[in-house]
């Protein structure tokens, strides 16, 4: 199984706003952060906007943030929003399904199972579960400024050795 560019891009999207928020971020500064195509985050920003994972605001002071708290962005929903559409497998569609083994496979009910216990596993995580506490994630993706390691104060007293 392998996830699309899209699902990567879009958990991408969502972690990088979660570790920067409230604060709006901007689609060019995913992509840096991300290595992303702006291209390829525009579609999935658009989808993540249409189906409530995100606000995106246009304008001077734009950008987009999460539309709820990461813990109420649940994985499983994401996921779904953007493989739901793609069969696992040519069995799973009857208009692309062209194989001649569909009516004795005994595979395809349990490629079923396998994808709903895929699916079951990833509606346990939240956004939340995935960065809070996620001291490298927040290392990688934190655009808050860091404080400048203060230098040491100069002495104000001049003492010569006698």
């Amino acid at each position: 199984m392998r996830l699309t560019t899209r699902t990567n891009l879009a958990m991408r999207t969502l972690m990088f706003c979660a570790i920067n928020g409230p604060r709006n971020v901007r689609k060019s500064e995913i992509a840096a952060y991300c290595n992303a195509s702006e291209n390829h985050l525009a579609q999935v920003i658009r989808l993540l906007g249409q189906r409530g994972f995100i606000d995106a605001m246009r304008g001077r002071n734009g950008g987009l943030k999460l539309a709820r708290e990461p813990g109420k962005i649940n994985v499983g929903d994401v996921f779904r929003t953007f493989e739901s559409d793609l069969p696992f497998a040519e069995c799973f569609t009857r208009e692309e399904n062209h194989c001649p083994l569909t009516d004795c496979c005994w595979l395809r009910p349990a490629l079923y199972k396998a994808v709903e216990a895929f699916y079951h596993s990833l509606d346990e995580l939240t956004l939340s579960d995935l960065v809070d506490g996620n001291a490298n994630l927040d290392a990688l993706l934190n655009m808050r400024p860091q404080r400048k390691a203060s230098r040491p104060a100069l002495c104000a007293v001049n003492t010569i050795p006698a």
